[in-house]
């Protein structure tokens, strides 16, 4: 069976978003967009809440057409159009997209096939409602967090209301010149 990889950029306080959603405090560049090239590469499922796939649809289709398209924007444009695409979504049930899979019931059971069935790992970027409903259902492998160092005080947290303990083991740590540590976790209980 294979895992569903979660990676989250998160402020050193737990947050994933400001107050009002912002997220320009998300420090990203060339460095960590290499690092992150190199994971998602061993990957083929790409797994999103209804809010990140459309965030997603809205550019990288066409990303690597841009006039001023960097390495990260070919590249990943290049993977976004390959990988396998599922929605997880209550609000777009029997909605038809051509190009992404809708999830709206059944959840734990829909996740579990999925890890069935895939070939290769399946990775989630940000999507932290989704995020939080696959947690309460111990539905995630791994956590890639990358933490920001930057104290938010308040905004939207990535761990809030489970009841679940989780136990996680440390895999690897990396510290990226910005300042951001990738800490890169397994959940123990999978």
């Amino acid at each position: 069976m294979k895992k569903l990889v979660l990676f989250m950029h998160i402020s050193l306080d737990g947050f994933v978003a400001g107050t009002n959603g912002e997220m320009d405090w998300i420090k990203v560049n060339e460095e960590i967009f290499d690092y992150v090239a190199q994971s998602i590469n061993e990957t083929d499922t790409a797994l999103y809440g209804r809010v990140t796939f459309e965030m997603m649809e809205s550019y990288w289709p066409t990303a690597a057409q841009q006039p001023n398209a960097s390495k990260h924007d070919i590249e990943h444009s290049i993977w976004y159009k390959a990988v396998s695409k599922f929605v997880i979504s209550k609000s777009w049930q029997n909605k038809n997209i051509s190009n992404a899979k809708v999830i709206s019931d059944n959840l734990s059971e829909n996740i579990l096939s999925l890890k069935s069935q895939a070939r290769k790992d399946i990775i989630m970027f940000g999507s932290p409602s989704t995020a939080q409903s696959l947690m309460k259902l111990n539905l995630i492998d791994e956590y890639w967090l990358f933490v920001n160092p930057i104290i938010l005080g308040k905004g939207m947290p990535l761990f809030s209301g489970s009841n679940n303990i989780t136990q996680l083991k440390l895999k690897g740590s990396t510290a990226f010149s910005s300042g951001v540590i990738c800490l890169h976790y397994e959940n123990l209980h999978n």
